[in-house]
């Protein structure tokens, strides 16, 4: 059964966003190329949509129960992970340059997760249907819309497609740049500041 339902325009950065049940925000570990959604955290999930800087129309429902498939509508197939709910607010933040922008609406009451099954060791299932009237990645407005659906489920394998070469090198590139140490921009200055002396 639906037990609420929140819809809404989120405005989003150029990498995605994340959402799920902790705001504790950190660039994932693996991008999932290839794959609409996958693991930024236990608790997280990192989106990709066509939309680079653009807006996407966003539905998110939650239930008690797995809900049917949804029909029409031209949707993508759906995609499946498991989220751990350590919290009960679900959170939401677009992804920019370096940054993380907290993207749930002022005017929406906050969303809880899905009260626990008793089997589901406090795991939530999220499903995430999208669809796009213009598939080619780009800047502005594509059409987009994503519906994410919620239900509480012991922790279950994802379903996603298969990904292709492309996908894995990019997915490589990625985890590789992630590993490369920051770089120190920090400067020393020869001449004392204020009334420092040597």
């Amino acid at each position: 059964m639906l037990i609420r339902e929140a819809t809404f325009t989120v405005d989003l950065g150029e990498h995605g966003y994340l959402i799920g049940f902790d705001d504790d925000y950190d660039f994932p570990h693996e991008m999932p190329f290839g794959w609409r959604c996958g693991p930024a955290t236990d608790a997280i999930a990192v989106v990709l949509p066509t939309t680079d800087t653009g807006p996407l129309q966003m539905t998110v429902q939650v239930h008690d129960r797995p809900p049917g498939p949804e029909p029409g509508d031209g949707w993508e197939p759906a995609e499946e992970m498991s989220l751990l709910a350590d919290v009960p607010t679900l959170y939401l933040a677009t992804i920019g340059q370096g940054d993380f922008w907290d993207a749930w609406p002022e005017e929406q009451p906050p969303l809880e997760a899905p009260p626990p099954a008793a089997d589901s060791g406090g795991w939530v299932r999220m499903r995430l249907y999208c669809h796009v009237d213009d598939p080619e990645p780009g800047i502005g407005d594509h059409g987009e819309r994503h519906l994410v659906q919620l239900w509480p489920a012991p922790q279950m394998p994802p379903v996603h497609p298969d990904i292709s070469e492309t996908d894995r090198q990019a997915r490589a590139d990625y985890a590789a740049d992630r590993a490369k140490p920051l770089e120190d921009y920090t400067a020393t200055f020869p001449y004392p500041y204020g009334d420092e002396t040597d």
